[in-house]
Protein backbone atom coordinates (compact mmCIF):
# COMPACT_ATOMS: atom_id res chain seq x y z
CA UNK A 1 0.00 0.00 0.00
CA UNK A 2 1.32 3.57 -0.96
CA UNK A 3 1.09 5.86 2.23
CA UNK A 4 1.27 9.00 -0.44
CA UNK A 5 -2.21 8.04 -2.02
CA UNK A 6 -4.24 9.26 1.00
CA UNK A 7 -3.08 11.34 3.99
CA UNK A 8 -2.62 9.88 7.11
CA UNK A 9 -6.41 10.58 8.52
CA UNK A 10 -7.86 9.14 5.25
CA UNK A 11 -5.53 5.76 6.28
CA UNK A 12 -7.40 6.18 9.64
CA UNK A 13 -11.12 6.59 8.13
CA UNK A 14 -10.37 3.62 6.01
CA UNK A 15 -9.35 1.40 8.66
CA UNK A 16 -12.33 2.31 11.11
CA UNK A 17 -14.88 1.73 8.48
CA UNK A 18 -13.37 -1.59 7.81
CA UNK A 19 -13.19 -2.48 11.51
CA UNK A 20 -16.93 -1.32 12.08
CA UNK A 21 -17.96 -3.27 9.22
CA UNK A 22 -16.05 -6.40 10.69
CA UNK A 23 -17.23 -5.94 13.94
CA UNK A 24 -20.65 -5.57 13.10
CA UNK A 25 -20.51 -8.92 10.88
CA UNK A 26 -19.67 -10.34 14.07
CA UNK A 27 -22.21 -8.75 16.22
CA UNK A 28 -24.68 -9.95 13.64
CA UNK A 29 -23.77 -13.51 12.67
CA UNK A 30 -22.07 -14.77 15.88
CA UNK A 31 -23.03 -12.79 19.05
CA UNK A 32 -26.60 -11.66 18.34
CA UNK A 33 -27.53 -15.39 18.16
CA UNK A 34 -25.74 -16.22 21.21
CA UNK A 35 -27.82 -13.32 22.41
CA UNK A 36 -25.70 -10.95 24.13
CA UNK A 37 -27.44 -7.39 25.25
CA UNK A 38 -27.27 -5.21 22.47
CA UNK A 39 -25.92 -2.52 25.55
CA UNK A 40 -22.75 -4.68 25.31
CA UNK A 41 -22.12 -5.48 21.04
CA UNK A 42 -20.58 -1.90 21.18
CA UNK A 43 -17.94 -4.34 23.16
CA UNK A 44 -16.50 -5.63 19.79
CA UNK A 45 -16.48 -2.19 17.56
CA UNK A 46 -14.13 -0.74 20.17
CA UNK A 47 -11.95 -3.56 19.79
CA UNK A 48 -11.84 -4.01 16.28
CA UNK A 49 -11.13 0.02 16.00
CA UNK A 50 -8.09 0.29 18.27
CA UNK A 51 -5.78 -0.94 16.27
CA UNK A 52 -6.43 0.56 13.69
CA UNK A 53 -5.97 3.88 15.52
CA UNK A 54 -2.67 2.61 16.71
CA UNK A 55 -1.16 0.89 14.25
CA UNK A 56 -2.14 3.51 11.39
CA UNK A 57 0.08 6.08 13.60
CA UNK A 58 2.97 3.53 13.33
CA UNK A 59 2.79 2.60 9.80
CA UNK A 60 2.16 6.01 8.58
CA UNK A 61 4.98 7.96 10.49
CA UNK A 62 8.66 7.45 9.69
CA UNK A 63 10.40 8.17 12.80
CA UNK A 64 8.46 5.04 13.91
CA UNK A 65 9.33 2.53 11.41
CA UNK A 66 12.23 0.46 13.31
CA UNK A 67 9.13 -1.11 14.91
CA UNK A 68 8.50 -3.37 12.02
CA UNK A 69 11.73 -4.74 12.27
CA UNK A 70 10.99 -6.75 15.53
CA UNK A 71 9.72 -10.20 15.34
CA UNK A 72 6.45 -11.30 13.85
CA UNK A 73 5.62 -12.86 17.37
CA UNK A 74 6.49 -9.24 19.26
CA UNK A 75 3.80 -8.08 16.92
CA UNK A 76 1.15 -10.00 17.18
CA UNK A 77 1.45 -10.08 20.83
CA UNK A 78 1.27 -6.53 20.62
CA UNK A 79 -2.06 -6.28 18.87
CA UNK A 80 -3.53 -9.19 21.21
CA UNK A 81 -2.27 -6.75 24.19
CA UNK A 82 -4.13 -3.89 22.33
CA UNK A 83 -7.34 -5.46 21.70
CA UNK A 84 -7.61 -7.25 24.91
CA UNK A 85 -6.85 -3.76 26.32
CA UNK A 86 -9.65 -2.17 24.83
CA UNK A 87 -12.44 -5.18 25.12
CA UNK A 88 -11.36 -4.99 29.02
CA UNK A 89 -11.54 -1.49 29.57
CA UNK A 90 -14.93 -1.34 27.12
CA UNK A 91 -16.12 -4.09 29.31
CA UNK A 92 -15.43 -2.72 32.69
CA UNK A 93 -16.65 1.21 31.61
CA UNK A 94 -19.68 -0.47 30.83
CA UNK A 95 -20.50 -2.90 33.29
CA UNK A 96 -19.82 0.10 36.10
CA UNK A 97 -22.01 2.28 33.31
CA UNK A 98 -24.94 0.40 32.46
CA UNK A 99 -27.34 0.50 35.40
CA UNK A 100 -26.91 4.44 35.56
CA UNK A 101 -29.21 5.92 33.04
CA UNK A 102 -26.82 7.70 30.65
CA UNK A 103 -27.88 7.68 27.25
CA UNK A 104 -26.34 4.61 24.93
CA UNK A 105 -24.75 7.32 22.84
CA UNK A 106 -23.02 8.78 26.25
CA UNK A 107 -22.18 4.87 27.53
CA UNK A 108 -20.41 4.04 23.74
CA UNK A 109 -18.28 7.03 24.77
CA UNK A 110 -17.19 6.40 27.65
CA UNK A 111 -16.61 2.77 27.03
CA UNK A 112 -14.52 3.75 23.80
CA UNK A 113 -12.75 6.26 26.07
CA UNK A 114 -12.27 3.52 28.68
CA UNK A 115 -10.91 0.77 25.89
CA UNK A 116 -8.78 3.14 24.09
CA UNK A 117 -6.81 4.45 26.72
CA UNK A 118 -6.57 1.12 28.17
CA UNK A 119 -5.74 -0.51 25.12
CA UNK A 120 -3.15 2.28 23.84
CA UNK A 121 -1.67 2.13 27.51
CA UNK A 122 -0.80 -1.80 27.40
CA UNK A 123 0.70 -0.52 24.31
CA UNK A 124 3.14 2.04 25.24
CA UNK A 125 4.12 -0.53 28.12
CA UNK A 126 4.95 -2.82 25.91
CA UNK A 127 6.77 -0.40 23.60
CA UNK A 128 7.81 2.70 25.42
CA UNK A 129 11.10 2.92 22.78
CA UNK A 130 8.45 3.99 20.34
CA UNK A 131 6.98 7.35 22.65
CA UNK A 132 10.49 7.98 23.89
CA UNK A 133 11.03 11.80 23.01
CA UNK A 134 14.71 12.91 22.90
CA UNK A 135 15.47 15.62 25.06
CA UNK A 136 18.80 16.41 23.86
CA UNK A 137 19.17 19.42 20.59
Amino acid sequence: MNKERLPRWGWLVVGLFLAVLGSNLLNLLVLVPAVLPEVYRSITVIAAMAPVLIYVGIWYDEERQPYWTQSRTKIIGDVLFVVTGAILGSAIALVTLVGVGLPGTVLDILAMSAGFLLAWGLFWWRNPELYAVDLEP
